[in-house]
């Protein structure tokens, strides 16, 4: 009965931010092997919630239990450290523990932190993030509570994070906007709306298509509820104020159907399609540029003779590790950095929209709107139609109540989009989108997304969320390092798919080439030698008959495994499951996995033999 027990069971969970409730008698709970993803707009209290399930801010009301002796990892949003200590000194001083150095090093290497006695200080945030997972994951916890762990990854690392959250049967609860991460880790997604918690049990797809029924049904509710309500309207206005014991039912019944009738869902019903956009045929042409820096005595090649000429109405984007020279290049581009030789050609209609990592700076005293209408009061979407500021804002996901917040109340990922705001509000014709995606809501990304889909200029994005990039890019830039890009035609998940194949293409000529020269090696030696050496290989790949009757019952195992973790997979996105189920389901899978990839490289190893 034990493996029952939840490792987090929340009840009744009420927190207010000021005047404002963030989330309201919130109940869950998280069986050990679940993944859980939560999402939710920005500013509804996400990250207000790791912090209370970590007792880092308090509650009104509510309990929070935690399974007995659970070790759990917590990864903040914003981690902070101690500037004089070692990196190595900051991953829980681990240094008399020998085993626990060596992890700590592989992981570090693995998030691209090679330097361990580097003072914290010395960091970027972004690296000191990087830390503070690899703390998390050295620490090798029971749970894992991780806010944003893509944010400050590269596509590289994301890829091995996603790896290794997936191998064994490993308990998570995650903040992230990255939806390819979410449905490639994720077995469950909480979503926060409406200061209430809804369980999906399934991946980030999974969870699209039941939030869509959800939704199809409440509004079916609503107006239900709205038919109903103008009927009990008329009926309450009729009525004498003395009214009989039935009619008080009655009236308390109306003030419930009130509430039912008065619901608003943040629903956009149409795309925002601005005609008015003009840009000219030329755009821009990277005429042989060569740019390089000097770090730490040694010379980082960032462009080397590059030429690039860019088409009317493209949608580029722009892929590499951390320090390959991304945001260096639209520095250049934007005139913001000059390039060692060779020049960066605009052309005269081009007008930039560029959106920066660094560029956040408001006024903490001025309203949301008024940060917009000092910019313009409308955009003009052609044919005699304009939208205003306010509608704007409202088309972002501002309601008409948080526009006249001051900046200071918003949070992180709010101050992100009314930045956004700013960069669109002024209809430029060609957007420059300096990793956007970070801290963005997802529904803000969906809004994002059909913007750029339908925008009329060129766009550039720089970002590492991949599923952000198939919705909006067709053409890629990758950065490699040491100077090489490669231009390749099509979005990330084509690119990937490419690339696999190549490295599978490279790997076969590379075994081939190792036979060949086997071969000729064979072929210099006497007849005697050879004859011998033939006979030899001739017996090292006959397989004896307990090879033979091993090799058929490794094929017919595995496809038992295989149609087994098929049938799990599908039962764990079924939604249908019990906790107990559930978990029971969670264990089972890693284990299909781990007994697969045994099965598999020894059926590999026996085929050989063919």
């Amino acid at each position: 009965m034990a493996s029952q027990i939840p490792y987090l069971d929340v009840q009744n969970l009420t927190k207010r931010f000021g005047a404002e409730v963030l989330f309201d008698k919130i109940s869950f709970s998280i069986a050990e092997g679940q993944k859980v993803g939560l999402v939710a707009r920005n500013g509804t209290g996400k990250s207000t919630l790791m912090s209370v399930l970590m007792d880092k801010e308090g509650h009104e009301s509510g309990d929070i239990i935690y399974r007995r002796d659970l070790k759990v990892g917590y990864l903040e949003q914003s981690p902070k450290f101690d500037p004089e200590e070692s990196v190595l000194e900051a991953c829980f001083n681990h240094e008399d523990d020998p085993e626990k150095v060596l992890k700590a090093k592989q992981i570090l290497t693995q998030l691209h932190i090679t330097n361990m006695d580097q003072p914290m200080g010395q960091l970027s945030g972004g690296q000191q993030k990087r830390v503070a997972l690899a703390n998390v994951l050295i620490d090798e916890p029971d749970f894992l509570m991780l806010d944003e762990p893509t944010n400050h990854l590269d596509l590289e690392m994301i890829e091995w994070l996603e790896g290794y959250l997936n191998r064994g049967n490993k308990t998570i609860f995650m903040v992230t906007h990255d939806r390819f991460f979410l449905d490639k880790v994720c077995n469950t997604i909480l979503e926060l709306d409406d200061k209430t918690i809804y369980t999906y049990r399934g991946n980030y797809a999974y969870y699209l298509e039941k939030r869509q029924e959800r939704m199809d049904n409440l509004r079916a509710e609503i107006q239900h509820s709205k038919n109903l309500y103008r009927r009990e309207l008329d009926w309450m206005r009729r009525q004498p104020q003395a009214r009989g014991h039935k009619a008080k039912y009655r009236e308390d019944a109306f003030y419930e159907l009130e509430k039912v009738a008065k619901q608003r869902i943040e629903d956009r019903q149409v795309r925002l399609k601005a005609s008015t956009v003009y840009i000219g045929s030329k755009i821009f042409e990277c005429q042989y540029v060569s740019k390089a820096f000097d770090d730490r005595g040694k010379k980082k090649v960032i462009l080397d003779n590059f030429y690039y000429n860019f088409a009317r109405f493209e949608k580029m984007g722009i892929v590499g590790n951390n320090g390959t020279g991304k945001s260096t290049f639209i520095k250049m581009l934007l005139g913001e950095v000059q390039p060692d030789s060779g020049k960066f050609d605009i052309g005269e209609t081009v007008r930039f929209g560029y959106f920066s990592q660094e560029g956040l700076k408001f006024r903490e005293d001025q309203k949301v709107i008024d940060v917009i209408t000092e910019i313009a009061d409308y955009i003009d979407l052609g044919n005699g139609k304009h939208m205003t500021a306010s509608q704007f804002l409202q088309f972002f996901l501002f309601t008409p109540e948080e526009q006249h917040n001051y900046v200071y109340k918003l949070s992180g990922g709010e101050k992100r989009k009314l930045y956004l705001c700013t960069v669109l509000m002024r209809n430029p014709n060609f957007l420059v989108l300096d990793e956007p995606t970070n801290d963005l809501d997802i529904q803000t990304l969906q809004v994002l997304e059909e913007y750029l889909q339908d925008f009329a200029g060129c766009v550039i994005v720089v970002s590492h969320d991949r599923y952000f990039m198939d919705k909006v890019v067709d053409h890629l830039l990758v950065f490699k390092g040491e100077g090489e890009i490669q231009d390749f035609p099509g979005n990330y998940t084509q690119y990937r798919d490419w690339s696999r194949l190549q490295e599978k293409d490279e790997a076969e000529k590379a075994a081939a080439t190792a036979k060949n020269a086997g071969n000729n090696n064979t072929a210099v030696n006497d007849g005697a030698g050879t004859a011998k050496r033939d006979a030899n290989f001739e017996n090292k790949r006959k397989m004896s008959y307990k090879e033979k009757r091993e090799y058929e019952q490794l094929t017919q195992e595995i496809e038992k495994l295989t149609d087994e973790q098929k049938k799990l997979e599908e039962a764990l996105c079924s939604g249908t499951l019990s906790v107990e189920e559930l978990t029971e389901k969670s264990k089972r899978l890693p284990e299909i996995k781990d007994e697969l990839d045994e099965k598999e490289m020894r059926w590999l190893e026996l085929s050989e033999m063919l």
